[in-house]
């Protein structure tokens, strides 16, 4: 081989070293981060909510009404202009009161009076299967205490579930203090499977081994998308004035 025939071989496999060594550098660079949908709280004055334990009605022994609560806790966190009581505190009030869930909107004012928060947030699960494809059925009732409310002078919570529960033949009256959020979110629907990728947008590892699947993976992820959803409806209807 003369030399010239070696300078040759040796500027190709300097020239192929560089296309590998780029393209490799190429393969590694990092996948930006997304950037997750925001919720805004609809009016101007900030408000403090607090969070009830959630109520089990899904015949599944094992959901826990308390980490439900926290799982709701962890997306009203991220809503812009609420504050958020934790549910534990809300459990104490209960004990105080020798309640175990809210029967009344009396009772929800004396709780919210109690802790100094506007609105109490109670979630109930009404479906769950954990088996892929994931299955959840929730509702969320938002309920205030009036501007006006005066606390009574001597308290009975039971009292004022019976007072508060209507006659046999009077329907349940309506009421500006409620606000109630229901949905039925099965993965085995393309259009909630739609929803749950663009929620997961912004809120997992790109380069990680299974990316937007973990929500379909994990339970509780699956279940804050079920609530970030249902908190996304609790605000449209309050902004637009629907209760």
């Amino acid at each position: 081989m003369n030399k010239s025939n070696g300078l040759l071989v040796l500027f190709t496999f300097v020239l192929l070293g560089l296309i590998l060594l780029v393209s490799g550098c190429a393969e590694q660079a990092p996948r930006p981060y997304g950037v997750e949908r925001q919720l805004g709280w609809a009016n101007r004055q900030r408000e403090v909510w607090a969070v009830a334990p959630a109520l089990n009605l899904s015949g599944i022994d094992g959901v826990d009404p308390l980490m439900q609560a926290d799982l709701l806790y962890a997306q009203l966190q991220q809503v812009r202009g609420l504050t958020v009581i934790p549910v534990n505190r809300v459990a104490e009030v209960y004990a105080t009161l020798d309640i175990e869930r809210i029967e009344s909107e009396q009772q929800a004012a004396l709780v919210c009076e109690l802790l100094a928060a506007d609105r109490l947030v109670v979630p109930t699960i009404t479906a769950y299967d954990p088996y892929a494809p994931p299955k959840v059925g929730a509702s969320l009732q938002v309920l205030s205490r009036p501007n006006d409310w005066a606390r009574p002078a001597s308290v009975d919570p039971r009292e004022m579930a019976r007072q508060a529960a209507p006659k046999e033949v009077e329907a349940l009256p309506s009421s500006s203090q409620f606000i109630q959020a229901v949905g039925m979110f099965d993965a085995a629907n393309g259009s909630v499977r739609d929803a749950l990728f663009r929620y997961a947008a912004g809120r997992n590892d790109p380069v990680g081994p299974m990316g937007p699947n973990e929500y379909l993976a994990s339970m509780d992820r699956y279940c804050g998308f079920v609530y970030h959803e249902l908190v996304e409806q609790v605000i449209a209807r309050a902004g637009n004035g629907k209760k």
